[in-house]
């Protein structure tokens, strides 16, 4: 759901990061990418949910949060206080907080296949 609604919150334009995405990613146009990124974060999260082609919906969560950790290595003034790793600012908790959701996206990853094989047995 985290997904859902951070996504929609792009889309509808009052997310509070456009600034920190159009920083970060810098040579693309904000004003389609930010929401091009919202319907990308909401059908994650609708595919999360409904378990829907859950391999390719992984992959694409795998990519946009190594999106995300770039603030880290193009903007480390922005996620860093005083250029120091273990002293975060405000954005770089923000992003820290994407291992959560890459760490549940992993463990998700790990049932994909399991369903198929059951019933697979099942068949057998």
């Amino acid at each position: 759901m985290v997904f859902v609604w951070y996504g929609a919150l792009k889309i509808l334009g009052v997310s509070p990061v456009v600034d920190l995405v159009a920083s970060t990613v810098y040579w693309v146009d904000p004003e389609w990418f930010v929401p091009a990124l919202g319907v990308v974060e909401v059908l994650i999260g609708v595919g999360l949910a409904f378990r829907l082609a859950l391999r390719s919906v992984l992959l694409v969560l795998a990519g946009q949060m190594v999106g995300t950790f770039l603030v880290f290595f193009l903007l480390p003034e922005v996620a860093f206080q005083a250029g120091n790793p273990l002293q975060l600012t405000v954005e770089g908790e923000f992003v820290v907080k994407n291992l959560v959701l890459l760490s549940a996206g992993m463990v998700v990853g790990t049932s994909v296949g399991r369903s198929e094989e059951k019933v697979e047995l099942e068949r057998v």
